[in-house]
């Protein structure tokens, strides 16, 4: 265990205004617990019921019904590690995802029986937020008692969903919603797969498709059941709201929908319409847009019924939102309602409706697939080093120093809690009068360090200051992410978080151990990628975003040796696969951890990219990388420009290096 209570670095605390390595020790220091560090990430609010902070100070995982059984995630890297697993590493915990499983389907139960609805649930998983085997395999394993089946939105997801679906009695049949672009190839596939008792909607979302859906069933004497797409007048809200309504991608409006079923009615087909769909959007925060999508739809589903069409399905889609900062709010990154106020209003009004309109219940369908997905993985990874604009102690200036130094140390000595925007706008003051008699030859380069030196500890001054103020003005508010560190961590966001990047999207993010100690430092995440957006400088926070993250400082009391590690939770929906190869970083390593009542069993490991495989993706071959380099390494003997024990150095590390991670490897020394 690498934590403050270690045997190798435990202390013993210190009294109230001791002196530790000439830092003064404030008793806020000294009192801090788990609990403060708990409330600080609001972990409670994003993690539970499956993460926490043990009395160790480090972040644990469990589930309600095995609490006895509760993993430590600094324990467990350090065990990984011990075999050989390195770290940035993924780990997928399938003991939650059937939880979320489980979950889904005990609300909506819960609410068909509260509601006395006659019908039954049955969700499916739309591949596209997690299309890696081994969670399939996962999913499709532990959704088989529920009939979970699985949406498909291309030709390669359909391959997935046909090879991993079980084939059942048509009783307890998996659905398979066929959704996306289709050609003749696709819709062949999805009909012939009913011979092997798969259950295959094909949901018409472009209403050129029909035609060709009916001419191929009519070639291979096979009916299809197939499904309609609405557009809705209920839109959806955040990022994904304009995806939704009249200039939607994908759907039909519903004069196109009035157009199939007249199609189908002419041809004698229209007991083949069965089912009704719509999507308004994914990570819809606020209940009440939910609340008007499905009253619409519902009555866009009777009034279908009523036109003669054989329905017996309605699928909600997606949009079931996942609380990332645990507000608990309509943000973008939270949800103002819980898994059972989505069950309990689907339920309530679609029966009103049907009820109302003297009809059967429809089998209610639900696409939800970042609410399954999101929470069972988690990504970890290491702290390879820290900067910081903040400087050492300085030293007065000698009597004959140059007059703007004087007066900057005489502010700088000045500041206290009656004077510190004065202050502050006399050190940018002073800041730009010595870089003007800097280029123009006035000052020496050391002079320049010490004007430096002096601005950034009065802002280290200032922002002590602020930090206990109710109110600063803006520029002031901006100090503290002014003054904060950059931590680099061995991570492409790229990769990992392409969302982080890409749409801004939070994550909650903190260190994985030494929770028992109070966070000192504040700063932003870099990643290893040479691009200046390879960073995260947005972290959730219960009243609003911050631009800063708490976080330990990597100092004497923890050497460079010491490992720190930070965990960014709630990854497991859509980042894996979007993930890109920017400056050839891969795949993670990606563990899948199962709780036992001993704690746990490493259930399966895929190995990261190694720099070779992330080569052959851009066309290079490591044989004929190989042979130029041996090439080059002989001409330079030749030469003599290189020795032969450099040359055969040069080749060994070459010939490594490609089988090796494409992450960092660090020094234990």
């Amino acid at each position: 265990m690498l934590d403050s209570q270690s045997e190798s670095n435990f202390q013993l605390p210190q009294p109230q205004n001791t002196v530790v390595d000439s830092c003064l020790v404030s008793k806020s220091e000294v009192d801090w617990t788990v609990a403060d560090s708990a409330k600080l990430y609001n972990i409670e609010g994003w993690g539970e019921p499956y993460f926490g902070i043990n009395q160790a100070g480090n972040v644990t995982v469990s589930l309600l019904d095995k609490q006895d059984s509760q993993i430590d995630l600094a324990q467990l890297i350090e065990s990984l590690k011990k075999r050989n697993i390195s770290l940035p590493l993924l780990i997928r915990f399938p003991d939650i995802l059937a939880d979320r499983m489980a979950r889904l389907q005990g609300c909506m139960e819960d609410a068909i029986a509260r509601y006395n609805y006659s019908g039954k649930y049955q969700g499916v998983f739309p591949i596209k937020c997690n299309q890696n085997r081994h969670f399939i395999e996962a999913l499709v394993h532990y959704g088989k008692s529920y009939q979970f089946g699985l949406e498909a939105g291309s030709k390669p997801e359909l391959m997935i969903a046909l090879a991993c679906l079980h084939t059942e009695k048509a009783a307890t049949q998996p659905l398979l919603m066929c959704n996306g672009y289709k050609d003749r190839e696709y819709i062949e596939t999805a009909l012939l797969a009913t011979k092997l008792g798969q259950k295959p909607i094909i949901i018409i979302e472009q209403a050129q498709e029909l035609d060709l859906i009916l001419a191929i069933s009519q070639e291979l004497d096979i009916k299809p059941v197939l499904g309609v797409r609405a557009k809705l007048d209920s839109k959806g809200i955040g990022r994904w709201g304009d995806s939704t309504g009249d200039r939607a991608k994908f759907g039909l409006t519903i004069a196109e929908i009035l157009q199939v079923v007249r199609r189908l009615e002419t041809l004698n087909r229209l007991d083949c319409l069965q089912l009704l769909h719509f999507h308004i959007g994914s990570q819809i925060s606020a209940i009440r847009v939910i609340k008007n999508a499905i009253r619409e739809a519902s009555q866009i589903y009777v009034q279908l019924v009523k036109l003669g069409a054989n329905m017996r399905y309605l699928n909600v889609g997606g949009g079931l939102a996942v609380d990332y900062d645990g507000s608990k709010t309509n943000f973008a990154a939270s949800k103002n309602y819980n898994m059972q106020n989505y069950a309990n209003d689907i339920v309530a009004q679609v029966k009103d409706a049907c009820d109302q309109g003297n009809i059967a219940v429809p089998t209610l369908v639900s696409e939800s697939g970042r609410a399954i997905a999101a929470h069972q993985s988690v990504l970890i990874f290491d702290v390879l080093g820290t900067s910081s604009v903040s400087s050492p102690k300085i030293c007065a200036p000698k009597s004959n120093a140059p007059l703007i130094i004087r007066n900057f140390w005489e502010t700088y000595q000045s500041i206290d809690e009656t004077n510190f925007q004065e202050s502050y706008n006399d050190a940018i003051q002073f800041k730009q009068e010595a870089l003007s008699l800097f280029n123009f030859g006035y000052l020496s380069l050391g002079d320049r360090a010490k004007v430096e030196e002096l601005f950034w500890s009065c802002c280290d001054k200032i922002a002590a200051i602020v930090n206990n103020c109710d109110y600063v003005s803006d520029d002031l508010a901006d100090l503290s992410q002014i003054m904060s560190a950059i931590y680099y961590v061995n991570l492409s966001i790229f990769q990992s978080a392409p969302d982080a990047w890409a749409i801004s999207q939070l994550f909650p993010i903190m260190p994985i151990h030494r929770l028992d100690e109070k966070p000192t430092a504040k700063g932003i995440i870099a990643d290893i990628t040479c691009d200046s957006d390879g960073k995260i400088d947005r972290f959730i926070n219960r009243k609003d975003v911050k631009n800063v993250l708490e976080l330990h400082p990597l100092d004497n009391s923890h050497s460079a040796s010491t490992p720190y590690y930070l965990g960014m939770f709630l990854v497991g929906a859509y980042q894996e696969i979007m993930g890109n190869l920017h400056n050839l970083f891969g795949n993670t390593n990606i563990v899948h951890i199962k709780i036992t009542p001993d704690g746990y069993q490493v259930d399966s490991v895929v190995q990261g990219d190694s720099i070779k495989e992330v080569l052959s993706y851009v066309q290079y071959e490591s044989k004929d990388l190989l042979e130029t380099m041996r090439c080059r390494t002989e001409a330079a003997l030749q030469s003599k420009s290189i020795t032969l024990p450099e040359a055969r150095k040069l080749l060994e590390n070459y010939s490594s290096s490609l089988n090796n991670y494409t992450y960092l490897k660090l020094d234990k020394t």
